[in-house]
């Protein structure tokens, strides 16, 4: 009755305990498929969209804009018209999606 917890446990194990370190792994291997390795698939695919990008290809920006490709520069932007006559430059890593695309030139 007046057993103190000490002393009513059983004795340690011998040796280390690797199943923690066993547990780790796999729930680190867990996160890698269902976390990282979709989200590095995505950024992959979403670099080479934007790569891809080319005059008259119909493009919908970060911000909502939606416009035609004018003209592609070299320094990381794009100039796209969203209405008649009224042009907007804007970085190439805030394009979310590319619409239709163009055929390119023969």
């Amino acid at each position: 009755m007046f057993i103190t917890p000490a002393y009513a446990q059983t004795a340690g194990a011998a040796g280390p305990d690797f199943s923690f370190f066993i547990m780790m792994a796999l729930l680190f291997g867990i996160m890698y498929f269902i976390m990282i390795r979709p989200q590095q698939k995505k950024a992959k695919q979403h670099k080479a969209m934007i790569e891809a990008v080319r005059r008259g290809d119909q493009i919908l920006t970060a911000g909502g804009l939606l416009g035609k490709v004018v003209k592609v520069k070299d320094d990381g932007e794009v100039e796209v018209e969203i209405a008649d006559g009224v042009k907007v430059r804007v970085i190439r890593s805030t394009i979310a999606s590319v619409i239709s695309k163009t055929e390119p030139a023969a």
